[in-house]
């Protein structure tokens, strides 16, 4: 059976300030890579954005969105599904909202995760708790809300094994859903993780709902040849962080 390729977490330099890649290149190379689709996620004005702090809410998101509709303009072109989310804070990837619905919260980003996961939820929207067990110079503190969140990555592809193996054990224990993404901001790396599906779904709803029935498969793959590739640009996950 043909199986479905989705990438749940990648990052474009429209929106990301430690992303590399515009959002045109990151279709063009998921593309090349089998997938059939992908979601944009980049950082929220509490994590590493690019949009200016000084500037009025509804010109902030409309910035803000330039990666995601950038890189469904080129997918509209290839042949790429491109779907809309983005990643709160540095670790909650959000889906099954748009553009409006941003435009109508101000100050979303000055929320702590409980009255964010509410607000999220009432408006019947999906959280993934990116990369849980993450262990880096900018993690003061790992937090995990394993009964909030709709979903974890168990598999990361920017994480340690170890890290992701943490995940996989507490995401098995409070039987929470598991998901994965390479959190990609480059384009090739040597690893990337994908959502397989048995069928092709038409909008961001539809792959929320594959999920949910756990209608879907996690998987990673080793990317053959770029251990011996110089050229390589491989994504530091401290690059660009304050």
């Amino acid at each position: 059976m043909e199986k479905y390729k989705y990438e749940l977490h990648c990052h474009t330099s429209e929106g990301s300030r430690c992303a590399k890649i515009s959002a045109s290149q990151m279709a063009d190379f998921y593309k090349s890579a089998g997938y059939t689709g992908l979601v944009i996620t980049d950082h929220f004005f509490n994590g590493n954005t690019t949009v200016p702090k000084a500037l009025d809410w509804e010109e902030r998101v409309e910035l803000y969105c330039k990666g995601y509709e950038n890189a469904k303009r080129r997918g509209g072109e290839i042949g790429l599904d491109v779907f809309f989310g983005w990643e709160f804070g540095g670790d909650f990837v959000t889906i099954g909202l748009d553009k409006e619905w941003l435009k109508n919260h101000p100050d979303l980003d000055l929320l702590k995760p409980a009255e964010y996961f509410k607000t999220v939820h009432d408006a019947g929207g999906y959280i993934i708790h990116a990369h849980p067990f993450r262990e880096s110079p900018y993690t003061k503190v790992l937090r995990i809300f394993p009964r909030e969140v709709d979903a974890m990555e168990t598999v990361n592809a920017v994480n340690t094994d170890f890290e992701n193996q943490i995940s996989e054990y507490i995401a098995t224990r409070y039987n929470v859903t598991k998901v994965c993404g390479t959190d990609n901001h480059v384009g090739l790396t040597k690893r990337l993780a994908a959502i397989l599906l048995s069928t092709r779904v038409k909008d961001i709803n539809g792959l929320i709902g594959e999920i949910k029935n756990n209608r879907h498969e996690v998987k990673e793959y080793t990317v053959s040849g770029t251990d011996e590739n110089p050229e390589l640009k491989e994504y530091d996950p401290f690059y660009g962080v304050n």
